[in-house]
């Protein structure tokens, strides 16, 4: 017998079960991200116009992927109603680009993945949030053909000068685009933002013109004095009147190269260049940007202040929080799953002053495999961390009876709407199975990926014992126990690491 053939006597479609990620899981995310909420649901979300911390340890298949889509949605449904006080999305979890980058930058045997991890520093984490969401402003600003829904360039052109002075300073720092230049992304950029410099040259012009009255003035009187150009050339006073006119020029140009350099050496996530980076902060008038907060050293503070800047850039434009959605941090091909790289990469967030700075909300969705390293700190990391402030959630397992509930709703949202709407997961076993005792059996299996691999074989195993011809509508309590029992063996073999999650 057909599992489709067995599904579709109850009225069923597709087969409820044949999706284990949530990112590609249709039937979720269609029908059911807005009915099956983990039990801690309301801990994690909080209250979305002034978002808290929240850092949550799960183990694979246990459903952070869809807990971050249902925060996606979750937020995406606030920002629609409360167009005022929005909440602007971070999502921090394509990390390859910025470890890659990061990797490169290192010489030696700091490069190994283990040890290359051991250099990431809190700054450049604040490093790739800026990043992040200084791109998404600039894509807006840059491309005409550029959709988001919740920022238009009307709106950007309507900040004052003073934002836009910040967003282009961030644009400096942190923009990158592979279809043109940084320089000249960075003047289109300004041009659609209407931000004017038109007398940022005004030293190299009074050096120009200081050359050429002098070099007029000197040579003028050649042939009446009947010297050559030469003897006219070597005399000392005109060079020195020239290089006094530079002066202005030549200083600026190295105060901007030496800034430029410490920027592109302390930016570890991005590859920049010390002269791209001195031809833009060329561009703004001195008084707006000397004095100002830059990304040229080895510490937080300096990011801080860009984030706050940001801040500000964001009010104006209806956003009056920031959530950022940490997640899959143990995919990129530098951790490529290993706990003690994800250890490494992570512990320098778990600081109270960065996780609880106002009108920013973190919501990390973290792999349980780090939770031993964290057991085993220090008392100084927990009085730097203050994780007892952060809704912390040890574990997301789930309860046989959540389970449950979840195997039922996926069950009828795959119903034909002619079915009988109150079919359960329970109508599809025999009489002999109580429903207490398919939440036992459930509740072993910890997490949603255990469940759905779990239901699938079990509908294999009971098709693949009837024919078509002679059909059994009911899964036996034999074949309920037998499929149990290689499922969980299976099962222990992955908690002794003999296999993979």
């Amino acid at each position: 017998m057909k599992t489709s053939q067995f599904l579709e006597h109850y009225g069923v479609g597709i087969n409820p079960f044949s999706q284990e990620d949530a990112q590609a899981d249709h039937i979720f995310q269609k029908h059911c991200a807005d009915t099956i909420y983990h039990p801690a649901w309301d801990k994690i979300l909080g209250d979305c116009s002034n978002p808290g911390t929240a850092v949550v340890f799960g183990e694979k298949g246990a459903g952070k992927t869809a807990l971050r889509i249902q925060l996606l949605n979750a937020i995406a449904d606030w920002n629609e109603k409360h167009s005022d006080e929005r909440a602007f999305v971070i999502s921090y979890d394509d990390l390859n680009p910025f470890l890659d980058a990061f990797r490169d930058r290192l010489r030696g045997r700091r490069r190994q993945p283990d040890l290359c991890l051991q250099e990431w520093r809190l700054w450049d984490h604040m490093d790739a949030l800026l990043t992040l969401s200084t791109r998404r402003l600039c894509n807006i600003a840059a491309d005409e053909h550029h959709d988001d829904p919740d920022l238009t360039l009307k709106q950007m052109k309507a900040l004052p000068r003073l934002r836009k002075r910040d967003l282009l300073m961030l644009a400096a720092f942190y923009d990158r685009a592979s279809d043109l230049s940084h320089v000249r992304r960075w003047k289109r950029i300004k041009w659609r933002l209407g931000f004017l410099t038109p007398g940022t040259s005004w030293r190299m012009w009074i050096g120009t013109v200081i050359t050429i009255l002098t070099l007029g003035l000197a040579l003028q009187n050649l042939p009446r004095d009947g010297q050559s150009t030469f003897d006219v050339l070597q005399t000392w006073w005109i060079w020195a009147i020239i290089a006094v006119g530079w002066i202005p020029c030549v200083r600026r140009w190295l105060q901007l190269w030496w800034r430029s350099r410490q920027i592109a050496s302390q930016v570890r996530i991005l590859e920049h260049t010390t002269s791209t980076l001195r031809r833009i902060l060329g561009s703004f008038y001195g008084r707006e940007i000397d004095g100002q907060p830059m990304p040229s050293r080895d510490r937080s503070d300096d990011r801080y202040e860009l984030m706050a800047r940001l801040q500000r850039i964001l009010k104006p434009l209806g956003f009056t929080s920031m959530v950022v959605i940490v997640d899959r941090v143990d995919e990129p091909h530098l951790i490529n799953g290993s706990p003690e790289r994800m250890r490494d990469f992570l512990w320098s967030m778990f600081d109270n002053k960065f996780l609880k700075h106002p009108g920013i909300g973190f919501k990390m969705l973290l792999p349980k495999d780090v939770v031993y390293y964290l057991n085993r700190e220090k008392r100084e990391f927990y009085e730097r961390s203050r994780l007892d402030k952060q809704n912390l959630i040890n574990s997301l397992e789930w309860t046989g009876e959540s389970l449950y509930d979840m195997a039922t709703n996926r069950l009828r949202a795959c119903l034909h709407d002619s079915a009988d709407k109150s079919v359960s997961i329970c109508s599809l076993f025999a009489s002999d199975i109580a429903e207490d005792q398919l939440i036992e059996r459930f509740g072993r299996l910890r997490v949603p990926r255990h469940l759905f691999r779990f239901l699938f074989r079990l509908l294999t195993d009971h098709c693949n014992a009837s024919t078509e011809d002679n059909p059994a509508w009911k899964i036996s309590s034999e074949t309920l126990a037998s499929t149990m029992d290689a499922y969980q063996r299976e099962l222990d073999a992955l908690d002794r690491g003999l296999g993979t999650g």
